[in-house]
């Protein structure tokens, strides 16, 4: 009885261990910006509330046009498909807000299936083989950037990290439920590649 307590105590600071782990990297790596010239910056997605942008999907907005107006890429892949019982996309809203601010339509592209992260970059990079674009640049949450970035390799897609540096979650607060959301789903990702 003792052994196989000792075992599951042994188990559980292993697990622990490991996922401390894996926080402190993904906290880390959203200070990781790899902007560089590229032929697209590509916004994940962040929701819409009756056609509008959330807040945190418009920092990532303005980050990916000020990629843009500062010359590191060429276009922007605005992300996000049709929320429940909604007419427009969450690209369609963002193109909108992008248009807006200044952003030429013509230098736009939606992607418009996606419902989660990993649709996201797929579907971005099936828009980017069709136009004949090779690299991006990807947007999003400094805390979603390292999950982001491992989804974006299993796609193919040639990509550099540029967080948003005026995301939306400030306080302690908002980051560490941002943080925990994203340790359960980078390690469940992680789970199932190697299962898969």
């Amino acid at each position: 009885m003792k052994g196989g307590r000792r075992a599951l105590a042994v188990l559980l600071t292993a697990v622990g261990a490991y996922t401390a782990f894996q926080a402190l990297g993904i906290w880390r790596y959203g200070s990781v910006d790899e902007k560089r010239p590229a032929d697209v910056a590509v916004v994940l997605g962040a929701g819409t509330y009756n056609g509008e942008v959330s807040p945190v999907y418009r920092e990532r907005i303005n980050h990916g046009i000020w990629l843009y107006e500062n010359g590191y890429v060429e276009k922007l892949i605005l992300t996000g498909g049709y929320g429940g019982g909604s007419s427009v996309s969450d690209a369609a809203a963002a193109r909108q807000y992008a248009v807006s601010a200044g952003m030429p339509e013509t230098d736009i592209l939606l992607e418009e299936r996606s419902t989660i992260t990993q649709e996201n970059l797929l579907y971005a990079k099936d828009l980017m083989e069709e136009a004949g674009y090779e690299t991006a640049v990807v947007v999003s949450d400094p805390l979603h950037m390292k999950r982001a970035m491992l989804l974006a390799k299993d796609a193919g897609m040639e990509a550099y990290s540029s967080p948003t540096p005026t995301s939306r979650y400030k306080s302690f607060r908002t980051k560490a439920k941002f943080l925990a959301r994203e340790v359960f789903y980078y390690i469940g990702y992680q789970v199932c590649r190697l299962v898969t």
